[in-house]
């Protein structure tokens, strides 16, 4: 009789951890930062994921805005948003690279099949540079001190140049 409870408390067990890591899961996977292409809502969200301190720009010609995000770790991510309310390009400099599938969303992919393809031609470790049409990834750094910069370059608002990407 025993050995049913113990059988029945370890498949209730098992069926609560199997519940808890399934949520954890999804509530991984969602992105966290307002991802590159993405629109704007989530910045808020980002800054409470970041613990960070928050500072909104708007550019002089008024183009766009940027929102700057601070860690207690001094990463600092900027996020470009468009007046439309969409994201069109992400920079980051601090200690620590970001986690780059939430910043780079569903260009996550190509960015990935990318690097590795930009990777394969050389050895050892060297700046990254990526520039496809739909896409341009740069980034470079050292160890506590990486920098990058991520946009696309079909949603850059009119009149503004890719460098006040930084």
């Amino acid at each position: 009789m025993e050995t049913s409870i113990h059988g029945k408390e370890r498949a209730g067990f098992s069926q609560v951890w199997l519940m808890a890591a399934a949520l954890v899961t999804v509530g991984l996977g969602s992105p966290a930062f307002a991802a590159l292409g993405g629109d704007a809502n989530s910045v808020q969200a980002d800054q409470i994921h970041m613990k960070a301190t928050a500072q909104i720009r708007v550019s002089p010609n008024g183009a766009y805005s940027v929102h700057e995000l601070q860690s207690p770790h001094n990463t600092v991510v900027r996020e470009f948003i468009s007046s439309d309310g969409r994201v069109f390009g992400v920079a980051w400099r601090g200690p620590f690279v970001p986690n780059m599938r939430q910043i780079l969303g569903t260009y996550f992919q190509q960015y990935s099949a990318a690097a590795r393809e930009a990777k394969s031609k050389y050895v050892g470790r060297r700046p990254l540079n990526i520039q496809q049409p739909g896409l341009v990834v740069q980034t470079g750094g050292h160890m506590r001190s990486y920098s990058g910069r991520a946009y696309v370059p079909e949603m850059v608002p009119q009149g503004v140049s890719v460098n006040e990407i930084r």
